[in-house]
């Protein structure tokens, strides 16, 4: 198990878990992580940082919509 600092949760206070969620998500939608991660990596950081706790829908829901918002630009 790698037990450095993980510099996803440093710069956006996401857990392993969490990311690994998202990248599922993107997966489902046929989208790669990579080139979007960024920008859904900020918009869950400030959905979570408006709450204290976040069930799994919610963040599937949250990421799900950043995805169809950059789908349609």
């Amino acid at each position: 198990m790698n037990k450095g600092i993980d510099t996803t949760f440093v710069h956006y206070g996401i857990r392993r878990e969490d990311l690994d969620t998202i990248e599922q998500i993107c997966q489902r939608h046929e989208v790669d992580f990579e080139w979007l991660k960024e920008e859904l990596l900020r918009t869950y950081h400030s959905h979570r940082a408006e709450s204290i706790e976040m069930s799994n829908d919610e963040t599937a829901n949250i990421i799900e919509a950043a995805i169809m918002k950059i789908k349609h630009c």
